[in-house]
């Protein structure tokens, strides 16, 4: 638990170095705006729920843990292999809280496909670099690179930052 409170603190204070470097984005409510923190009762409590709703063949559920405009962290439980992504505009800053598996960075996405104007997916990668990632471990992920959780050992749950990253000007 211990360990979890501090990766959640140090994603904050992440958050707040980062926050004067980025404009904020407009929130669509003070309630989804701000959710400043959350407890290690609390995480627990948001595993056993993407647990419980978690369907069959679906590889990932996502749970809010905080969020500060335009910083969010995430609550991700992978059950079994999902798809490869490149964010090309943020960041992304991943901790395990509990599982195993392994974590593909780098390469090519096979068969590349745009989920919206920021993100690219694809089935796997091509020629990357993998890493074993185990609980308590942490991986950074800068924008444009491919990344994939190519093999889990039983469930892996991890905690994501996503950072907004300047686009540099032409």
């Amino acid at each position: 638990m211990r360990a979890i409170s501090l990766a959640l603190a140090l994603v904050i204070c992440m958050a707040a170095v980062a926050a004067p470097q980025q404009p904020a984005a407009p929130a669509t409510s003070p309630v989804t705006a701000m959710k400043t923190f959350c407890s290690s009762a609390d995480v627990q409590a948001l595993i056993s729920k993407a647990k419980s709703e978690r369907k069959d063949g679906q590889p990932i559920v996502i749970e809010r843990v905080v969020q500060l405009a335009p910083y969010s962290a995430n609550l991700e439980y992978r059950a079994s292999v999902g798809p490869a992504a490149v964010h090309e505009k943020e960041a992304e800053l991943m901790y395990v809280i509990d599982g195993s598996g392994t974590i593909v960075t780098g390469g090519t996405l096979v068969n590349q496909t745009r989920t919206n104007p920021a993100n690219l997916t694809g089935t796997a990668i091509d020629a990357g670099t993998q890493q074993k990632i185990a609980k308590g471990d942490f991986v950074f992920i800068p924008e444009n690179t491919p990344h994939w959780i190519s093999a889990i050992d039983g469930t892996i749950v991890l905690v994501s930052l996503h950072v907004p990253r300047p686009v540099p000007a032409p």
